[in-house]
């Protein structure tokens, strides 16, 4: 069996509304836009399925609307499900505000995906050469900590694992969070992230912080990311581009280096690739618009 990413973080389905700025709290404000689609995990595995990688599924799914619409974009995107459907929840969402400058404001809300059971995980069943993908988002107390910390810890030393922390960080517990980093291969974050995880504001300190647990990558926006590997920090320069979405792009970032060191791209290389993909996914709105790898690799060539 050739390698794949296997996804254990949480797809929801993203109810998108564009506005022009957030209102003040009591007021109101008229949207510009909308859209309903899968999102959360979605967007990592649709980043990584086009940029080369098979991509399996093996977060949970409810019954009903939600889960449904969460099945047929798995479907559409050529990614296989491992687990059943839970038949007695339906899938969550999430409220996504995109403002005018691009960036996104969320409220979630669990279903299905934050009820894993030890049982249901054993159906996911990996192969030697596989990718991991773990969310924050499944480390919580809410939803799947009590679960995922353990089964991570029963991972075979030939999967690669990616933890990406997400906005939540702060509400995993100390025991479920050391869990998952001492599993895991890679840590990638954003800048804040990395301030909450480090209680340094300094993203270069920062970064050297976390560089001392293992490899890490810290994603800056429009400047690219950093990028530590054996505790050695380096910067990965970015893309000129003009955001219009940032809604998925931290996803489109994780897919894209996860698949680029499958293909076997050293760190370094498989960052910048990161770095393009993010880039290009910024350009157009929705949460899943990662490129494909021609795309990716036609930028690249384009600013050799």
């Amino acid at each position: 069996m050739s390698a794949r990413l296997v996804s254990v973080g949480n797809v929801i389905v993203d109810l998108v509304t564009n506005v022009p700025e957030l209102p003040e709290r009591g007021a109101d404000v008229l949207a510009t836009g909308s859209s309903i689609a899968a999102g959360g995990g979605f967007n990592a595995m649709v980043a990584a399925i086009r940029q080369g990688l098979p991509t399996a599924y093996a977060g949970g799914h409810g019954t009903g609307y939600f889960g449904d619409l969460v099945r047929s974009a798995l479907a559409d995107a050529g990614i296989e499900v491992l687990l059943q459907a839970d038949p007695t929840r339906d899938s969550g969402y999430d409220l996504a505000l995109v403002d005018g400058g691009g960036e996104r404001t969320f409220v979630t809300v669990f279903g299905a995906e934050a009820e894993l059971t030890v049982g249901a995980l054993a159906g996911a069943l990996l192969g030697p050469d596989d990718l991991v993908l773990v969310s924050g988002y499944g480390l919580l107390p809410t939803t799947n900590g009590e679960v995922l910390g353990p089964w991570l810890d029963a991972l075979h030393e030939t999967h690669t694992v990616l933890l990406d922390p997400g906005p939540l960080v702060s509400e995993i517990s100390p025991e479920v969070w050391e869990s998952a980093v001492s599993r895991a291969d890679w840590l990638s974050c954003n800048e804040r992230e990395a301030a909450m995880l480090t209680g340094e504001s300094d993203v270069l300190a920062a970064a050297g912080i976390l560089a001392a647990s293992g490899d890490v990558l810290v994603r800056l926006g429009a400047d690219g990311c950093l990028l530590s590997v054996a505790g050695v920090v380096e910067h990965i320069p970015g893309f000129t581009v003009e955001a219009v979405d940032t809604n998925g792009a931290g996803d489109a970032h994780a897919g894209a280096f996860l698949a680029a060191l499958a293909a076997g791209l050293e760190p370094r290389e498989a960052a910048r690739r990161a770095n393009a993909c993010a880039a290009l996914a910024v350009t157009r709105r929705g949460p899943a618009t990662a490129p494909t790898l021609a795309e990716v690799l036609a930028l690249l060539r384009a600013v050799a």
